[in-house]
């Protein structure tokens, strides 16, 4: 049996440097594309919450039966939701952006510190998706079991 050594004397032939950079130019466009729709999602947020204040204030003047205060708090969980989701979508990408470049500096210029930089925002770009999909699933399986109680009780 080999020891565990000759593990770290994997060295980066020009092929799997190639696909390194392929890898990096690709990531930086999807990260790119993230921001950008990042920004969309931000600015609707904050013109939902603005259209809130201002359907608020006319609502609020207004009769208490004639307002439509439902409609009103609706948008405000929209751009709740729209300004918490663009924050929760900004950390992988930010990751994705840094291997992205770090990798194309470490390629040029045989960087092995911004290679393991790289590689390490690789890592954590992977960890957070991963700790956003357990928790979605968890979301997805508590609401099964409210449906399936729910009906339970109503049928």
């Amino acid at each position: 049996m080999e020891p565990t050594s000759s593990l770290f004397s994997l060295s980066i032939d020009p092929v799997t440097k190639a696909h390194l950079a392929d890898t990096a130019r690709w990531a930086k466009f999807l990260a790119i594309c993230g921001f950008i729709l990042l920004a969309f999602m931000l600015v609707m947020g904050i013109f939902m919450l603005i259209g809130m204040s201002s359907e608020m204030s006319s609502s609020i003047s207004q009769e208490y039966g004639s307002s439509n205060i439902f409609g009103t708090f609706g948008m405000g969980a929209f751009a709740f939701i729209y300004i918490i989701s663009a924050l929760i979508i900004f950390f992988p990408l930010l990751y994705l952006l840094r291997f992205a470049n770090r990798m194309s500096a470490s390629l040029n210029g045989n960087d092995q510190h911004a290679l393991n930089y790289s590689f390490q925002n690789l890592k954590a770009y992977f960890r957070y998706l991963g700790i956003i999909t357990i928790i979605l699933l968890a979301f997805y399986a508590i609401g099964i079991i409210f449906a399936v109680i729910g009906t339970s009780m109503f049928s």
